[in-house]
């Protein structure tokens, strides 16, 4: 797992580095970075405690940028303490209360982060512009993990 978290971060900075070079970053696509981000820190909380983030931020490239910064020492603290057999319950942003196992949560925040940012390619790719490329294969081949 923690090799998927690596890779998270890694294709996260992948994509602040290729928003920062456009000239016109879509806000759109900023939009879903940050959310990716926000929804890091929301998973968190859930597992470890604490008042979750909005799921929706309306940061600034930047802020998402501070925001991947400070992640990877979070989830490095957080994954040795986290009972991966365990349950948490929690309400989703929809109000529904559900279940779910530690290890599907952790999971989970690494395909959600590989989802969005299939969608930020799009919308960079309909700007005229390439995408980052962000596959997961593409990091190990080059060595990056």
């Amino acid at each position: 797992m923690d090799s998927l978290f690596r890779y998270d971060d890694w294709a996260n900075r992948e994509e602040v580095s290729r928003l920062r070079a456009m000239a016109s970053p879509p806000p759109r696509g900023v939009r879903i970075l940050a959310h990716i981000a926000a929804t890091q820190w929301l998973w968190l909380t859930r597992m470890l405690g604490g008042t979750p983030p909005a799921v929706w931020p309306e940061w600034t490239l930047d802020e998402c940028a501070a925001q991947f910064d400070a992640l990877p020492a979070a989830w490095s603290d957080a994954l040795p303490r986290i009972d991966r057999d365990a349950s948490i319950t929690y309400v989703n942003s929809l109000g529904e209360r559900w279940t779910s196992r530690n290890d599907d949560v952790l999971t989970h925040v690494i395909l959600h982060g590989a989802y969005h940012r299939g969608q930020i390619a799009i919308i960079v790719r309909d700007a005229g512009e390439t995408p980052a490329y962000t596959d997961f294969i593409h990091c190990t081949r080059a060595g990056l993990l």
